[in-house]
């Protein structure tokens, strides 16, 4: 299907032919006037006690530099397909009510630093060949510039690879890997984040992939959301859930899974056939690539520390069906 503007450029669709059954709310709606919804109210920091010296990663909040801040943004049509040839002029960003100056505007691809967090977990037996296929089949979108580590988790994350160019090596480790014990996923979070600390490049993304809800971490959600809040990364995530959930943590997967990407900009993705995996890592994956990215400098230049609120509004060319906007809800000021 193909969109053209009225002026001179044109507006592309990429069209992936991809099966998502079941669903839930996404960071969008058709309306090009409220994009975001209003972010939580910040949680308590994460307490220290009783935790694994493994998870003991975090020192500093992320910041982001109030000199420039950058905003990646992915639009899709009614039909979720992505858009992609819109212009700088297509974009208004606010922060709070204030109207930002845009000064950057890119939709290249750029390389990425991506971290895939994968469950382990016993439940995942019957599905774990497919949620490797997975794997690969994100990992083809990659360009040759990218970077990976993979952490897994059941019972608690464990990092099988550090940041590498090496597809094949991350694959081969997890050949090896075999499913057990419980799901311990905001951890997994925790960690996968903490570890993009390490990270060359200025874009940064996580992929999770699990078939359940939280119910063996030492984090709570509400730590994990404050953490998410500052990291400045894309979090993606592909729920495989069952057409029943046998147990309270797992009717609760959805929506833990939808609140942290909904933060990033990113999406989620349920599905209840596991054959379905490979497609929907191959869509996430060309989204990652098919982003435009707006850098602003704020107007507000003070360090407070506090959350700022984003906003961004699209100007789609005439003739086009109402379309989506996904993009982080905001960001933390720095402090002096």
């Amino acid at each position: 299907m193909l969109y053209r503007k009225p002026f001179s450029g044109r507006v592309c669709l990429v069209i992936l032919l991809v099966v998502v059954c079941g669903g839930f709310p996404l960071l969008a709606q058709t309306s090009t006037e409220d994009v975001h919804i209003q972010p939580r109210p910040q949680p308590a920091a994460p307490k220290e006690p009783d935790i694994d010296p493994a998870l003991k990663t975090h020192t500093k909040p992320f910041k982001v530099d109030v000199d420039m801040v950058l905003v990646p943004v992915t639009i899709t049509d009614p039909l979720n397909r992505l858009v992609t040839g819109l212009d700088r002029e297509n974009f208004n960003l606010f922060e709070g009510k204030d109207l930002q100056e845009i000064k950057t505007f890119s939709s290249e691809d750029a390389p990425v630093s991506i971290g895939v967090i994968f469950d382990m977990s016993s439940s995942m037996g019957s599905k774990i060949e497919r949620a490797r296929e997975a794997v690969v089949e994100f990992f083809k979108t990659a360009n040759p510039q990218d970077e990976f580590f993979m952490i897994t988790f059941a019972d608690k994350p464990e990092e099988i690879s550090d940041f590498t160019s090496s597809v094949d090596d991350i694959q081969g480790r997890l050949v090896y890997t075999v499913p057990k014990g419980r799901t311990a996923l905001l951890d997994a979070i925790y960690l996968g984040v903490s570890k993009m600390r390490q990270a060359k490049y200025p874009k940064k993304a996580l992929l999770i992939i699990s078939d359940g809800g939280d119910n063996h971490s030492r984090y709570t959600e509400g730590e994990i959301r404050s953490m998410v809040k500052e990291a400045d990364i894309l979090i993606y995530a592909i729920g495989i859930y069952d057409h029943y959930f046998p147990t309270e943590e797992e009717r609760l997967g959805p929506s833990l899974l939808s609140d942290v990407t909904e933060l990033t900009g990113g999406r989620a993705f349920t599905i209840d056939n596991p054959n379905d995996l490979a497609d929907v890592s191959t869509k996430i994956g060309i989204e990652l690539r098919n982003q435009y990215v707006i850098g602003y400098r704020p107007k507000n230049p003070v360090r407070d520390g506090k959350w700022r609120k984003i906003k961004v509004k699209l100007l789609p060319p005439k003739g086009l069906p109402p379309l989506r906007v996904y993009a982080k809800t905001g960001y933390y000021a720095p402090t002096e």
